[in-house]
């Protein structure tokens, strides 16, 4: 089969174990994004198999109209919000999705992002390079108050890291939060202003949906104290547009450090947070880590091996019109 393999920026796939079961195919792999649809279509021309890396590249009908050879999308992990499936069932196109990581990926990258903005890590580390000494006072986690909104497997994780650093938990949430946090003994919010206003360290951890798109607000920043940390390794979405930008240069949060944002990937240093001297920001590495990469594609390359094979494996059924 001709196979297109999707966005693989740190052009990695080539070196996964799995990469040598595709043997015997015609792979082109491609380590770039363009958003043309025009271009994106010349790409993917007379591809039988399209390996999406997460969500990358979207899919819609007016894409997939365009490529009459394609069979197949192999997607990695089980997010499929960006492909038409109903288009692909009109078309004939079988999609596959399964498997899924980064969970504790996700969970280091976050406390990295913590460690690293407290202690002005970057900061320091260049001051060095450019033959100076210690110019930062960083601040410290014992006794200090860990804000998670959102309690699932991530925010679990970041919460056992963080009573292991002696801070007090607090967390925010629906009400499968409010029962996650009893039983792990953690406090949960008397209200949603508290917990702003209380958290030192406030991590994301919602799954963007219509429902959560935005429901960070612009009131709510403005409640974190001037020396709080906002921490996004979630999706950028979730906090309203502009608003995360616009409490910095008001110094409510004090500091942030994020990992994604609303259109990705961000080249050429075109995001307004890249120019405030309070952001830390890193190009959405949570789940960029040799063993997720690993789980990830070798579901996907699986996927891809069964269809050949005339026995598809993880099929997606979409919803009938």
């Amino acid at each position: 089969m001709r196979i297109a393999i999707l966005d693989d920026y740190p052009r990695a796939f080539a070196g996964l174990r799995c990469a040598a079961k595709l043997r015997g195919h015609e792979l082109a792999v491609f380590h770039d994004a363009p958003r043309d649809m025009a271009a994106l279509a010349a790409r993917l021309a007379g591809a039988e198999a399209v390996l999406l890396t997460q969500q990358r590249t979207a899919l819609p009908r007016a894409l997939l109209e365009r490529l009459p050879a394609l069979r197949l999308i192999s997607q990695t992990g089980r997010n499929v919000d960006h492909i038409d499936l109903a288009a692909c069932r009109a078309l004939g196109i079988t999609v596959c999705a399964g498997g899924g990581g980064g969970v504790e990926a996700t969970a280091e990258l976050t406390w990295a992002l913590i460690l690293a903005a407290l202690r002005h890590i970057p900061e320091e580390a260049q001051r060095l390079r450019d033959g100076q000494w210690q110019g930062s006072l960083g601040t410290g986690l014992s006794g200090r108050v860990l804000g998670l909104y959102g309690l699932g497997r991530i925010g679990g994780r970041v919460a056992r890291v963080g009573e292991a650093f002696g801070m007090r938990i607090l967390c925010w949430g629906r009400e499968g939060t409010r029962e996650r946090a009893r039983a792990a003994g953690h406090a949960f919010a008397e209200s949603r202003e508290a917990f702003f206003a209380e958290s030192d360290v406030l991590s994301l951890h919602i799954r963007l949906t219509p429902e959560t798109q935005g429901v960070v607000t612009a009131a709510d920043l403005a409640r974190m104290k001037p020396r709080a940390l906002l921490v996004n390794t979630s999706r950028a979405q979730i906090i309203a547009a502009g608003a995360l930008e616009a409490a910095l240069r008001q110094g409510r949060p004090g500091r942030a450090a994020v990992d994604v944002y609303e259109e990705e990937p961000v080249l050429g240093g075109r995001h307004p947070l890249l120019a405030l001297p309070n952001a830390l920001c890193t190009p959405h590495l949570g789940y960029v880590e040799e063993a997720t990469y690993e789980a990830l594609y070798d579901t996907a390359v699986e996927q891809i091996l069964a269809f050949a094979a005339g026995r598809p494996i993880n099929l997606l059924e979409p919803a009938p019109d």
